[in-house]
């Protein structure tokens, strides 16, 4: 008698569209028995929606649950990264600058015949790396800043942002807003999916130095000079 009331009260809570382990909760037998009592019990189109709404808010949560998961790990992982870190020597620095400009600076043109001098320039979008740059240029290397200059490479779509560009790049640099009014301007193919758009796309800033072809030279002998006494050469 008291199954047959279970049952009754089971089926009752279906049809009104309850999810099995909300009714579990209510009729306390073992999942089986519920299936088998429930499974020739029909749903009204409003009861399937309900169901499928619950479901699409259950999965929301555990997606929710998992990214706030993966933040936390990531914020973890960096802190301890940036820990491990440490102090940083000027001879350090002078290493960071250097492998910095062989993987994104301008390097000496060369043809079959003869070496053709070519300025220290770096271009790139990360303020940060813009910014130890320009801490290795001129507390490393010496550089005047008088001989510092800046180029920014924009897309013909930001144009009406111009100003903004500017302002931004003056202030990651610490240099006059004086120094950003040469622009090299890029168009916009159609069809590119780009995602560098936007109120956080800056365009690229190229830093480089005047008269400097020697420098370069200098800079690429210190390459060779990490090559040679990493033992890869």
């Amino acid at each position: 008698m008291a199954k047959l009331k279970e049952k009754k009260k089971a089926i009752g809570l279906r049809k009104k569209g309850h999810s099995y382990s909300e009714i579990l909760k209510e009729v306390p037998v073992a999942k089986s028995t519920l299936s088998l009592w429930l499974r020739s019990v029909g749903l009204a189109k409003e009861q399937k929606q309900r169901l499928t709404e619950k479901k699409l808010a259950a999965a929301w949560r555990g997606a929710q649950a998992k990214k706030e998961k993966r933040i936390r790990i990531t914020k973890e992982i960096k802190k301890k990264a940036k820990k491990e870190i440490g102090k940083i020597s000027k001879r350090e620095l002078w290493m960071i600058g250097t492998a910095l400009y062989w993987g994104e600076g301008a390097k000496e043109k060369s043809t079959k015949k003869k070496a053709r001098g070519s300025r220290v320039r770096l271009s790139n979008s990360d303020p940060n790396l813009i910014r130890i740059f320009l801490k290795w240029l001129v507390k490393i290397c010496k550089v005047p800043k008088k001989e510092i200059y800046f180029r920014i490479s924009l897309h013909e779509t930001a144009k009406e942002r111009l100003d903004e560009v500017q302002e931004y790049w003056a202030k990651v640099t610490n240099f006059p807003l004086e120094n950003f009014r040469r622009v090299t301007w890029k168009k916009n193919k159609i069809g590119t999916n780009r995602k560098n758009i936007g109120k956080d796309y800056y365009g690229v800033l190229r830093v480089g130095v005047k008269e400097s072809t020697n420098f370069n030279r200098k800079i690429q002998g210190w390459i060779e000079g990490i090559c040679k006494n990493c033992g890869v050469v």
